[in-house]
């Protein structure tokens, strides 16, 4: 009897460290943003430097981009967007000029 307990009980440990490590792993998966930062990155250097014409609209994965010119209490501001069409994360940058 001791041992049927004590083989039901390491089989909902290992149960229970499975699905955790798989929820953290599917969390990771999820968040990895780092290719589409690079990217806005990008686009802010290309608008920099004048090769990059507004509005500007791209789609990467599941990643819509967008790169438009707002005004905001009278100043001009230029907002680098990205939006995660899966989980709706949303990367914002913006550049200010007067």
């Amino acid at each position: 009897m001791e041992t049927l307990v004590a083989t039901i009980l390491v089989v909902v440990v290992f149960m229970m460290a499975s699905m955790t490590l798989n929820s953290l792993f599917v969390t990771s998966v999820e968040q990895k943003d780092g290719p589409i930062r690079q990217e806005l990155l990008f686009l802010q250097y290309k608008y920099a430097h004048g090769k990059l014409t507004l509005p500007h609209y791209d789609e990467q994965e599941n990643w819509e981009i967008k790169v438009e010119e707002q005004i905001w209490q009278g100043k001009g501001q230029v907002i680098f967007s990205a939006m995660n069409t899966r989980n709706d994360k949303e990367i914002i940058f913006s550049l200010s000029h007067e």
